[in-house]
């Protein structure tokens, strides 16, 4: 019998789908949150464990050398900061976890670490951090940098990132806040602490301004896919994200992750891996399929959405390619290399060309086509396999599929005790781990 796995959400505070004949006004609108408002509402009332807000700060121009492609199909401008949109969410959500994403590369982390605890006050306890290095040299160009550290440097970096805002998380012990109306005294001095953090790459002497957050500790949500990324994700991450394609490959990293965390001292169980799925729904299965196909059309629109938003993640400029050649394999990176590797891997041993690779790439770990009892199936058996978490939707961003979701697919999992039809807990950290 499978047991109860988790959902999450993958998006982010950008365009949704703002030509289709039923979006309405939300190409206009949609920068004042209430979509995401309506949204995070949704999946708070599914059970989702939650919602993960991706990010990054650039206009790319690594597709063509120019900055056309990025704007015409709002790939990664325009995009709205996290962090401001969080509390928003919280405002009108009871328990669903709110993950935003920011960059080890970019913030000092005194200034994480307060703007952490502080959204953890305001959300009672359900803010996480996506920890990203980012991996774009027009990024660090906004942040005083020529071009971003090596790959595996970036790691480097984030592990004394991380030691850092623990610290300053626990430079107030929890009972520091004591209100004593008889001396006065608000907040007893002697359990408030600096941390006089020196190391390699931060000086930092705390202690934190922040009172103490619900959680002492944000979630930590990880993507890491490389092998430096993954010893990262496993020494430090709460809840793992990742894109590995097909079952067989799920399990191995699955099963490579939990040993990693053991071996670093930690309880496998307490990491929760969720892969990246897009569910294809339909009434009928054969109505599905026929929206998956119009999906991987090889229209000029879908190669060249593709390519562009590649060519950002890995700053290869794929427009140099041929089309209709096979898909290069001489291609490297000092960005996305996860990323990267599973597209090169399409076209091996000349299986495809650039052009269908394109068409048909996505960063599905299953392809999850049908009815919602037919999808409801392959998740479950999905799972079995595995062996868990659970999976994070990336669907199209419209109102219906949001629905399909959440007022289709989620009942039949409830139906069949796959998901939670309620909130075990308060905190975001314990209904991660109540299952």
């Amino acid at each position: 019998m499978t047991e109860k796995f988790h959902l999450g959400w993958f998006t982010n505070f950008a365009p949704p789908i703002w030509e289709g004949a039923f979006s309405g006004d939300i190409g206009s609108t949609w920068a004042d949150g209430r979509f995401y408002m309506d949204f995070a509402k949704a999946l708070d009332r599914a059970g989702f464990d939650y919602m993960m807000l991706e990010d990054s700060s650039m206009v790319s121009d690594a597709y063509e050398g120019t900055s056309r492609a990025d704007l015409k199909h709002h790939l990664y401008a325009p995009k709205h900061d996290p962090l401001a949109l969080a509390p928003l969410l919280a405002s009108v959500t009871t328990n669903l976890g709110i993950v935003c994403t920011a960059s080890t590369s970019f913030y000092p982390p005194y200034q994480l670490a307060r703007a952490m605890s502080t959204l953890d006050h305001l959300s009672r306890g359900r803010i996480g951090w996506n920890i990203v290095t980012s991996s774009e040299d027009r990024a660090a160009q906004n942040y005083g940098l020529d071009h971003l550290y090596e790959h595996d440097a970036r790691y480097d970096r984030a592990d004394e990132f991380v030691e850092v805002v623990d610290k300053l998380w626990s430079s107030w012990e929890p009972d520091a806040l004591v209100m004593n109306r008889e001396t006065g005294h608000y907040v007893d001095h002697t359990k408030v602490s600096t941390i006089d953090h020196k190391g390699q790459f931060y000086s930092v002497r705390g202690p934190l301004n922040t009172l103490p957050s619900p959680q002492g500790r944000p979630v930590i949500c990880q993507a890491g896919g490389s092998p430096r990324g993954r010893q990262f994700a496993a020494e430090h991450a709460d809840t793992i994200i990742t894109q590995s394609r097909g079952k067989e490959r799920m399990k191995a990293y699955r099963d490579d992750i939990r040993a990693r965390a053991e071996h670093a001292g930690r309880n496998p169980d307490d990491v929760k891996l969720l892969f990246i799925v897009n569910p294809v729904l339909a009434e009928t299965d054969a109505e599905a399929q026929d929206r998956r196909a119009a999906a991987l059309a090889q229209t000029d629109k879908n190669v060249e959405r593709a390519l562009a938003h590649l060519s950002a993640l890995t700053e290869v400029d794929f427009s140099q390619f041929d089309l209709d050649a096979p898909l290069t394999q001489d291609v490297e990176t000092n960005g996305h290399r996860t990323t990267l590797a599973e597209f090169l891997r399409l076209g091996e041993n000349g299986a495809k060309t650039l052009r269908e690779a394109a068409a048909g790439w996505n960063i599905n770990a299953v392809d999850l086509i049908g009815s919602v009892e037919t999808v409801a199936d392959q998740m479950q058996e999905t799972m079995e396999f595995v062996g868990g978490d659970g999976f994070l939707i990336s669907g199209p961003m419209t109102r219906q599929y949001i629905s399909e979701v959440t007022d289709g697919l989620v009942p039949e999992l409830q139906r069949r005790g796959l998901t939670r039809t309620s909130y075990e807990h308060t905190t975001f950290r314990d209904n991660l781990l109540s299952y």
